[in-house]
């Protein structure tokens, strides 16, 4: 069963805002063994409108719009839609109820949001419990376009709350199931080479992708059939063949982030965690901060961005800083001491580095990183190199410094 996603708005297309519907759609809708096949962006036009949903409904079984309902003269979803249908606007007194109690007390009535209330005649119309703009169903040579508000949250929960269980009650779909597997130490092209044998005689109902990510990179098992426990069968024999290649190169089999790995890792063996960072200006303490719990084991960090906080806050000494500069294994080795001694804990990671644009020389040019992790007696440092633009440069820093820590203390 498939389907295609079109967002209506000039917004979208000239990057004001940003298109987060469609992944989450997408996710959704495999959940229940639908595949998205397309997901298409256009202005708010009623030729550039008409033309995509023509040829989405030619091609996909289902077609889910979002954007384009509210009350303003730019909103033109539903005229064009009519035209496309070969209906015309009604007033439904539902509808208005419906918009009366989500404005009461918070927007007065007047004619615009009454305007609402006008919906296509030859469809079905689903009211939209969080919101003022409906949502519009219809259904042509046995496939269905569904026209919703792009405002998320109301997308969001008619989507769940009626327009999937419609879907699913009207469609009989495949079972599609996922395994994620995250992979260390190796670039992806080497690991494509390892993989090759294993991945050129997978059965025809699984398929790899490849998605790398800074430092790591996701292999994703998608298995598609009409029974599920077929499916999982088939992949569960599969996962099997790739632990077999990979053995511990494989971090983690549920696609979880680094940073939770790394705190269930700490609970379990009761140790306490700092950070000291320079080019990754306190990233990797707000990462390790982002998951529920994480007061059980971490204490805090030092964002030693200039070399007096480095000397003062964390002991290095001046003559490395002069002898080696900042961004050195001394410095970094330095630094994580540094850290533990002050915040008491058992482990740390240091980071410093030269994250770009600028600032890089010949001996050390943007992109150089030295990372430390410290766990009691023993340090482990890495330097990482090759730029890859300012952001990746910080993310791969971070994973690459979590990463050298689960190593040590594992």
């Amino acid at each position: 069963m498939f389907a295609e996603i079109i967002t209506i708005g000039d917004e979208l297309l000239i990057g004001q805002v940003t298109d987060t519907n469609s992944a989450w759609m997408g996710r959704e809708l495999n959940k229940v063994g639908i595949e998205v096949i397309r997901v298409v962006s256009v202005r708010d036009r009623a030729e550039e409108i008409t033309e995509a949903v023509d040829a989405s409904m030619k091609r996909a079984d289902i077609v889910l719009m979002t954007g384009g309902l509210g009350p303003t003269k730019d909103d033109i979803t539903k005229q064009t839609l009519c035209e496309y249908f070969g209906t015309k606007l009604i007033f439904s007194e539902a509808v208005f109820e419906n918009v009366k109690r989500v404005l009461a007390g918070k927007i007065p009535m007047n004619a615009l949001n009454k305007s609402q209330a006008m919906v296509p005649e030859n469809c079905t119309v689903i009211n939209n419990r969080v919101g003022s703009a409906s949502v519009s169903w219809f259904e042509k040579d046995s496939k269905v376009l569904v026209s919703m508000p792009g405002v998320p949250q109301e997308m969001t929960t008619v989507m769940s709350e009626e327009v999937i269980p419609r879907l699913c009650a009207k469609f009989h779909t495949d079972a599609i199931v996922h395994r994620t597997f995250t992979v260390q130490n190796y670039p992806e092209s080497v690991l494509a080479e390892k993989l090759e044998p294993w991945e050129v005689a997978l059965p025809s109902c699984i398929k790899l992708a490849y998605l790398p990510k800074p430092g790591l990179i996701r292999l994703r098992l998608t298995g598609r059939g009409q029974d599920r426990q077929e499916v999982e069968t088939c992949l569960n024999v599969e996962s099997a063949k790739l632990e077999a290649i990979l053995g511990e190169d494989i971090l983690d089999e549920e696609d979880t982030p680094i940073e939770i790995l790394i705190g269930e890792l700490l609970k379990k063996k009761k140790l306490t965690l700092s950070t000291a960072e320079s080019c990754t200006g306190g990233s990797i303490a707000a990462r390790v901060t982002s998951v529920a719990g994480s007061s059980e084991y971490f204490k805090g960090s030092v964002v030693a961005y200039s070399n007096e906080v480095k000397m003062k806050l964390l002991g290095v000494s001046m003559e490395t800083l002069e002898k080696k500069g900042a961004v050195s294994e001394e410095t970094v080795i330095e630094m994580v001491k540094g850290a533990m001694e002050a915040l008491k804990t058992d482990c740390a990671v240091a980071t410093s580095g030269i994250a770009g644009p600028g600032g890089g020389t010949k001996q050390k040019p943007v992109g150089t990183v030295w990372i430390a992790a410290a766990y009691k007696n023993e340090i482990c440092t890495m330097k990482q190199e090759t730029d890859r633009g300012r952001e990746m440069n910080v993310e791969r820093a971070g994973n690459n410094a979590l990463l050298l820590l689960r190593k040590l203390v594992k």
